[in-house]
């Protein structure tokens, strides 16, 4: 159980840094070009307030991993 602790550990500790890159990326963006924040990087279309609420740095209207 000690090395399933420390795999789930070094997993969780991966993905709060691939978020924490997300949200730096998104600051950026929202930096570089206030006026196209929100806006899907694929399709150019306004992502969803509800999707921008749940996921403040989302780059698309979808979810990838859907």
């Amino acid at each position: 159980t000690d090395t399933m602790d420390a795999e789930l550990d070094a997993s969780n500790a991966t993905r709060a840094s691939r978020e924490l890159a997300d949200i730096d990326a998104a600051l950026e963006r929202l930096h570089d070009d206030p006026a196209g924040f929100g806006r899907c990087e694929q399709t150019g279309v306004d992502i969803p307030f509800a999707r921008l609420d749940m996921i403040p740095w989302a780059r698309s209207c979808e979810d990838p991993t859907v």
